[in-house]
């Protein structure tokens, strides 16, 4: 269904120049979107079409109820419509709320509805309004601006209306990262040149050099966004998870083996293909445990299981053993011609462990592989520990300190922390 969207305004002159213009005009005239202008003053009564009065109590002029509920039970029923009123007490706009609001205009008709001088009569936004929207802590002498930078915001996400799909996704806070710097001629400008990579031609150079400078820059200017932002596009090297059977501790704290289990194997192979990791690893020393696990991956791989679930065989096929998590270190090392990163899971508190955002802001400051290892039974052995790059501080719940879950459990938890997005 195409989108549709109506502006309440005292002003339409003001509001229908901008829509006429640009993106937005192009958009509506080639039928792509809908965005009507309503005159609030055809809605009030009197030889004046007065839409304000005092407030009580002082204050200053408010917008009347009466011609702000006419106007919008003129453009559509109450199910048929989403009120959205600007307001310097609403909710902060960002990308994914113009998202959802992108939705719902393809459902329902989207009102947004311009305030002025002190505001609104509260009685029309208890009424009617379902969402108030606030552009930041700052005040504007009324609505249409928001009310336009709203509409902008969400008709750029038509099909069509901009161009190029992947102009939108490449742009700052849609993919969660801040966009890259860009350049136009001439080559080079007050003594500053267009960084070469640019210039040769090169589509894959060019492509890691953006992502690069993305990261760069979301760090430097916006660490903020770091932690709800997908890294994965963003990485230059490998990601992979390490489950370790051998050296973790059993409930007394000695080191020891556990066994493996069927649920580990699909539910973690099953995370590792759903957020982009390249190899799922199994560590253990017994011989036996690693022929099971053949056994059962194989079943998936080559047997009756590869061509009955398609998506669980690529999964599996993620699924690598070694008999100890050195070995995998170096398998990996030479795989991806770099010395991995490698992070240590726990659920006890340590110290120098370092939170999980931090952790993933110098996963982006550098070009190393990057390995989550993941402890069995009741966690990783300070051996283990000790030999990582950075331990993570312990995910913590609503209870507190116990936060003893099953591995699968963590790894989907940290990958999606690191990697998932929307």
């Amino acid at each position: 269904m195409k989108p549709r969207s109506s502006i309440v305004t005292a002003f339409p002159d003001l509001v229908s120049g901008v829509l006429s213009s640009s993106v937005l005009g192009r958009g509506i005239e080639s039928g792509k979107i809908d965005i009507s202008v309503v005159n609030l003053r055809d809605f009030a009564d009197g030889r004046y079409r007065q839409i304000d009065d005092y407030s009580f109590g002082g204050g200053g002029m408010v917008l009347m109820a009466g011609p702000l509920e006419a106007a919008v039970d003129s453009i559509a029923d109450r199910d048929e419509r989403f009120v959205v009123c600007p307001s310097p007490q609403g909710v902060r706009l960002y990308q994914e709320l113009v998202e959802d609001l992108h939705r719902i205009s393809c459902e329902k008709n989207l009102i947004i509805v311009c305030g002025h001088y002190e505001g609104m009569d509260e009685r029309f936004v208890e009424g009617c309004a379902d969402l108030e929207v606030s552009l930041g802590d700052f005040v504007l002498t009324g609505g249409e601006i928001p009310a336009l930078a709203i509409a902008d915001a969400v008709s750029r996400l038509v099909d069509g209306v901009v161009g190029r799909r992947d102009a939108v996704e490449e742009d700052s806070f849609f993919s969660g990262m801040l966009d890259c710097p860009h350049f136009t001629r001439p080559a080079e400008f007050g003594g500053r040149a267009v960084p070469s990579v640019l210039l040769g031609g090169d589509h894959a150079a060019i492509d890691s050099f953006r992502r690069a400078e993305s990261a760069r820059r979301t760090i430097s200017r916006r660490p903020d966004m770091v932690a709800r932002a997908g890294i994965m596009p963003y990485l230059r090297r490998g990601v992979y998870v390490i489950q370790l059977h051998h050296s973790v501790l059993d409930r007394n704290g000695r080191a020891g083996t556990t066994a493996i289990t069927g649920l580990d194997l699909h539910d973690v192979s099953r995370a590792c293909l759903t957020y982009g990791v390249k190899r799922y690893i199994v560590a253990t020393p017994l011989l036996r445990q690693r022929e099971m696990i053949k056994k059962l991956t194989s079943h998936w791989t080559d047997g009756y299981g590869s061509s009955f679930n398609t998506d669980r065989a690529e999964a599996m096929r993620r699924v690598k053993t070694f008999s100890t998590f050195t070995m995998a270190l170096e398998w990996i090392k030479e795989k991806e011609r770099s010395v991995p990163f490698s992070i240590a899971t726990t659920a006890r508190l340590r110290g120098g462990a370092l939170h999980w955002t931090r952790i993933k802001s110098r996963l982006l400051e550098q070009d190393r592989p990057t390995v989550f290892l993941f402890g069995t039974g009741h966690g990783l052995s300070d051996e283990v520990i000790e030999t990582a790059d950075a331990v993570m501080t312990p995910i913590m719940g609503g209870r507190g300190v116990y936060n003893h879950l099953s591995v699968r459990s963590a790894v989907g938890i940290v990958l999606d922390r690191f990697f998932g997005f929307r």
